[in-house]
């Protein structure tokens, strides 16, 4: 196991060496403005996050590294922003957010899953530290989801705000049209190693079997 993953990460550093960004980290031929990282964010780990009894509510579940050893997502998107729009999009729907932090796996769709096992909606979402996301219901299938975002390098302000108003659209009981979003075809061969690496590191801060954490957010 150890092997591989140094054998991984020697692949993934040698591409590196040539991977090319403009705009902070924006691959060429994508048009994502990139935010500056100013800091701003404070995400305080409380108890074990609680099973929710209010049918308002929508649960969104950041993963092991999500503001804690990671900052950005793929495009350096600040993870203060990132959460700042998941939010006003669910409180513009009425809706209320509560945030939690999921460490038994790296897995995007297990964290949207238990998310909204917790959820008193039974809506949740999951978001990695590099950005990929999921909207999640509690009766459907760990490995199926109401909405699943994998091109995180196409994900910006105005999805992660719609990707909160949808999640509180369907905690009320609504259908709403799938967020609509950026398709580029060249988007994984040009953020495949990256990815990788930052998975990678995602995983590392994984600690089984241990309970989500409830999260005190936090913007200045």
């Amino acid at each position: 196991m150890t092997i591989n993953e140094n054998l991984v990460r020697s692949v993934i550093e040698e591409v590196l060496k040539n991977y090319q960004f403009e705009n902070e980290g924006a691959a060429v031929g994508i048009k994502t403005k990139a935010i500056p990282d100013t800091g701003g964010l404070t995400l305080t780990e409380g108890a074990v996050a609680e099973e929710g009894r209010k049918s308002d509510e929508v649960v969104i579940a950041v993963a092991p590294a999500f503001g804690k050893f990671q900052t950005a997502t793929i495009i350096h998107m600040p993870h203060r922003e990132v959460l700042r729009q998941v939010i006003a999009g669910i409180e513009e729907e009425g809706m209320k957010a509560r945030v939690i932090r999921v460490t038994h796996t790296s897995d995007v769709a297990m964290i949207a899953h238990r998310a909204s096992k917790l959820s008193g909606s039974g809506i949740g979402i999951g978001i990695q530290s590099k950005g990929t996301t999921v909207i999640h219901q509690k009766d459907l299938m760990q490995l199926s989801n109401l909405e699943l975002f994998p091109q995180a390098p196409l994900l910006d302000a105005k999805v992660y705000r719609m990707i909160g108003k949808n999640a509180a659209k369907y905690a009320k009981g609504e259908s709403p049209a799938p967020v609509p979003t950026m398709n580029d075809q060249m988007a994984r061969p040009k953020y495949q190693a990256i990815a990788a690496l930052l998975h990678i590191k995602e995983t590392e801060h994984v600690v089984p079997h241990a309970k989500p954490v409830a999260l005190d957010v936090k913007f200045s």
